[in-house]
């Protein structure tokens, strides 16, 4: 598998990054971990606007989705070759309708879903494309996933957003690569259920075992420094800050 990072500014975008979004490819397959906020543009870079395969959408904040609007455009409106048929979204009950809620002007209730194909996530077992796939609902204020995805015995996991839970542990289990979100300072925020900070990263990592940590989900206003510092200071394996443009081979 390949790991692409698109953008990975936690909240809103900063002068460096757009927010969450992830290529992962594998055998020609290109599946994309979330499209928030300048997260079109930047994949550009990377993919071409019509080359992605599926879309997995962890929850429904809008530094994680709301780039799908513009990609809802791009797809519906293309003329040259056509409309483009459907593409699998993965996300959770009512992602549809938040998209439809977000563009508030589109032709009608239904042309969300003539570009996108849209599967409702639940917890547990199935495929995508190349992936052997699982998901696990985490702590979150909104309904949110964390994924883990398998190829080739290798495994890749990605926490999405979360606080602390059991559920988390699980998915990472093992894991070669753990994209795990790290948006809160340790010893300055404290909000159960919201996210996690570098330290509590570091901490599931290391229960893990897992072979590389990247910690994402850094907000402008955090030091991703000091996150790392906490990080490890509990992980002892190979630890990144992610940033944009970044690419491992798991």
């Amino acid at each position: 598998m390949k790991l692409t990072v698109v953008g990975c500014s936690g909240s809103f975008p900063s002068a460096e990054s757009a927010c969450s979004s992830y290529l992962v490819e594998a055998d020609g397959f290109r599946l994309l971990l979330d499209m928030g906020n300048g997260a079109l543009g930047e994949l550009q870079r990377h993919c071409g606007l019509y080359d992605l395969d599926a879309i997995f959408l962890s929850h429904l904040h809008a530094d994680h989705c709301i780039d799908m609007c513009g990609y809802f455009v791009a797809r519906y409106y293309r003329h040259d070759g056509g409309r483009c048929p459907a593409i699998p979204v993965h996300g959770p009950e009512g992602t549809e309708q938040r998209l439809t809620t977000a563009y508030a002007d589109t032709p009608s209730a239904s042309s969300m879903s003539e570009v996108f194909d849209f599967h409702t996530l639940k917890p547990g077992h199935f495929e995508i494309g190349p992936f052997s796939v699982r998901t696990e609902r985490l702590a979150h204020p909104v309904e949110a996933y964390g994924i883990r995805l398998e190829h080739g015995g290798r495994t890749l996991t990605y926490s999405g957003d979360t606080g602390v839970c059991d559920g988390l542990d699980d998915l990472a289990a093992g894991a070669d690569l753990f994209l795990c979100e790290a948006s809160f300072t340790h010893g300055k925020e404290d909000i159960p259920d919201l996210h996690l900070n570098g330290r509590e990263a570091g901490a599931y990592a290391r229960r893990a075992g897992a072979g590389r940590l990247v910690l994402t989900h850094i907000p402008p206003w955090t030091d991703p420094r000091q996150t790392l510092s906490d990080a490890t200071a509990v992980y002892s394996g190979p630890t990144d800050v992610a940033h944009p443009g970044a690419v491992y081979e798991v």
